[in-house]
């Protein structure tokens, strides 16, 4: 999650500081390469010269071709394509984003707002000046719905929205977000926190929406398919995961089983990050998740996925793309050592173990 993840901590940090955080960046190449990925994704040729100081390759990482280093983000949403482009959203002023024809050479799109929707003055009134987290979108009923969070700093007293647009093409003349509003708040008189929410729609149409940081953990909401709103003001919220230090779930579904993917540690603190990538497993959607030692979710599992490898310090907020029979792994690195910026983007091959558990598709050092 963005600065706020400290929950019960004072967060010295302000709005003004988070928005550069997410905006600053050198843009520099990319080296995707893989023997068996598509042509585009060996385009490395394409990338300018990197401007930095040489990387030592005793302490580079196996993942530094994946890291996307010109694509500055923090808390990336899950990529998704609209025609023939991919996007992705992040946390930063207004909801921005960046787009894609081939996964390797990505340029700046628009931000979803320039004016802020009415119900974060309402229900968080501290949230100012555009800052919004931890977005994610999907392709729901011919529309893309945009889930985010506004969030008062350490504390929980936030709100997540919903956006709509039927189209992700700012050139199409269909192009328009709709302030859809809020979807779910929390605040002080409750145990949990709506933020990093994630969007997941089950292969018979049902809409849920994953969501937490620290306080009681993951919670989880069921949505109804045709407003992307919660099915029913009173309707069950269910419990997923727990841990001191947990937020930015995602969940997947292959092959009989729903995949949870959880951030422990703490985020934003560069490169004294603690952030790592856990996950478990369930039969469905609604639980229980338990890691591969059986050790279930609530009570502190979570079998570890990816955490800090050598100079890229601090994964967070997974996501998985399947593009042309490939399978991509999404994620930021709150920092990368080699290259003295901020939180990048990284796009890794993945695969799938014979136990049905999800691998990076590139052996990292330990």
């Amino acid at each position: 999650m963005a600065l706020h993840s400290l929950s019960h901590e004072t967060v010295n940090k302000s709005p003004a500081l988070l928005d550069r955080f997410c905006r600053e960046g050198t843009a520099i190449g990319v080296a995707l390469a893989l023997g068996s990925l598509p042509a585009a994704m060996t385009a490395s040729a394409q990338a300018p010269p990197d401007p930095s100081p040489a990387t030592n390759s005793a302490t580079a990482s196996p993942l530094a071709p994946f890291v996307i280093r010109n694509v500055t983000v923090h808390d990336p949403s899950t990529i998704v394509k609209c025609k023939d482009e991919f996007w992705v959203f992040y946390t930063g002023r207004g909801v921005p984003s960046w787009h894609s024809k081939d996964l390797v050479k990505w340029e700046r799109g628009p931000s979803v707002f320039t004016n802020a929707p009415g119900w974060v003055a309402e229900n968080v009134p501290a949230n100012r000046n555009l800052d919004y987290w931890a977005p994610d979108v999907a392709r729901v009923g011919g529309r893309y719905l945009l889930y985010y969070s506004a969030s008062t700093f350490g504390k929980n007293t936030s709100g997540i929205g919903l956006a709509s647009n039927p189209t992700l093409d700012p050139g199409d003349p269909a192009y328009h977000w709709t302030d859809e509003g809020l979807v779910i708040k929390s605040g002080p008189a409750d145990n949990y926190n709506t933020i990093d929410p994630a969007i997941f729609q089950d292969a018979d149409g049902s809409l849920w929406l994953a969501f937490g940081s620290f306080w009681s953990g993951i919670r989880m909401i069921q949505l109804d398919r045709d407003s992307g709103k919660r099915i029913a003001p009173d309707s069950p919220m269910l419990s997923l995961a727990h841990n001191d230090s947990i937020e930015a779930s995602y969940i997947y579904q292959r092959e009989g089983y729903y995949y949870l993917f959880v951030n422990w540690g703490t985020c934003c603190k560069g490169a004294n990050s603690t952030y790592n990538i856990r996950l478990g497993r369930s039969r469905k959607i609604t639980g229980p998740y338990v890691d591969k030692d059986g050790v279930n979710l609530i009570d502190g599992g979570g079998s570890l996925f990816l955490g800090t490898k050598g100079p890229l310090i601090g994964p967070g907020h997974a996501g998985i793309i399947v593009d042309k029979g490939t399978n991509w792994f999404s994620c930021h690195f709150e920092a990368d050592g080699t290259q003295r910026r901020g939180s990048v983007l990284a796009i890794i091959p993945l695969r799938w173990n014979a136990d049905g558990w999800p691998e990076l598709g590139v052996k990292p050092a330990p």
